[in-house]
């Protein structure tokens, strides 16, 4: 079965050629599925290729995470190029907080000549948030002034300064939204101005929230903006009725019905209900016009992420690769 087979999907741009898996399947009209590998606290490639073994069984691309939190682990780079190496399709975050323009259109030309095709652009959380306080922010950059720069190094050929790239990187631009975030409203318009920096596809932060979702998806379509990007809803499973309470209390944007929260205080085994809500949650975005696929987290715990993807049934009912 085809997702939304009726929509008009996004030609790529002229000239652009792009080895991204995820890319081919969004295209396609595919239903798409990304997951998050958490970065290890570690120099040993085999506790990436661990991790990344029961997502590359159901996922089209993997996220390598940039020091989220702004704390501290292997590189997102280093990740993407050991991904890249074992077969596996990554999506290279990449954050505004920790780098000049000068070093982030170098790594995007050495993420492109280790065979990284997927990027996503963040502006990145602040130094605060995390366990070095102390560290200086850059910030030369947000997220949108990146995606500018590297759109104009692949279809220009050119760095900021004007001067040549040789063989310019061929890169799938991906950004990251926040449907969950007041003013509502002013969240498609956000994400126009994302698309037209030169995102292709988005992916979002946690919904839990459905009806509040499925309004921002309205907007979008009213806006036509469905017609320009493809979106990936952002879902995780909730491990325990406090830890959502503590999500909705601490983490911006975050929405968490009471009744999900409800439904984990009276469980019995409060993981397996959390990873059937998750289950559900996947199955009523998939239902929703104008998404393009999910983008599963869950904070080192591959395996269940793994587990939630085959659940949800949403391997069964597409086409295979």
């Amino acid at each position: 079965m085809e997702h939304n087979s009726s929509q008009p999907y996004a030609p790529p741009p002229e000239g652009h050629v792009s080895h991204s898996r995820l890319e081919r399947v969004l295209r396609s009209g595919r239903f798409a599925i990304t997951a998050e590998l958490n970065p290890p606290d570690s120099a040993d490639p085999a506790d990436v290729f661990d991790a990344a073994q029961p997502l590359g069984e159901v996922a089209d691309a993997i996220n390598a995470t940039d020091a989220s939190g702004a704390n501290c682990h292997m590189s997102s780079i280093g990740i993407s190029a050991l991904l890249t190496r074992a077969g596996y399709s990554p999506v290279y975050q990449i954050s505004c907080r920790d780098r000049n323009r000068i070093a982030i259109q170098g790594d995007v030309l050495g993420a492109a000549a280790m065979g990284v095709s997927n990027v996503l652009c963040l502006t990145g959380d602040g130094t605060g948030a995390g366990d070095q306080p102390g560290a200086k922010p850059v910030f030369d950059f947000d997220s949108i002034s990146l995606l500018r720069t590297i759109k104009t190094m692949r279809d220009e050929g050119r760095f900021l300064s004007g001067r040549k790239i040789t063989k310019p990187p061929h890169l799938f631009l991906g950004a990251a939204e926040n449907p969950c975030i007041p003013p509502y409203d002013w969240r498609p318009q956000r994400l126009a101005k994302k698309i037209e920096a030169g995102a292709e596809f988005i992916q979002t932060n946690y919904i839990y929230d459905i009806p509040l979702f499925e309004r921002f998806m309205e907007r979008v379509r009213d806006l036509g903006l469905d017609q320009k990007v493809y979106i990936l809803a952002g879902v995780g499973p909730l491990a325990s009725a406090r830890a959502a309470r503590w999500m909705r209390s601490n983490v911006p944007g975050i929405q968490i019905p009471d009744s999900l929260i409800e439904r984990m205080e009276r469980a019995e085994k409060p993981g397996q209900e959390g990873k059937k809500i998750c289950v559900e949650l996947i199955q009523k975005i998939r239902d929703i016009a104008g998404v393009s696929g999910v983008h599963v987290m869950a904070y080192r715990k591959e395996h269940l992420v793994s587990e939630i993807i085959q659940d949800s049934g949403v391997l069964a009912t597409r086409k295979r690769r």
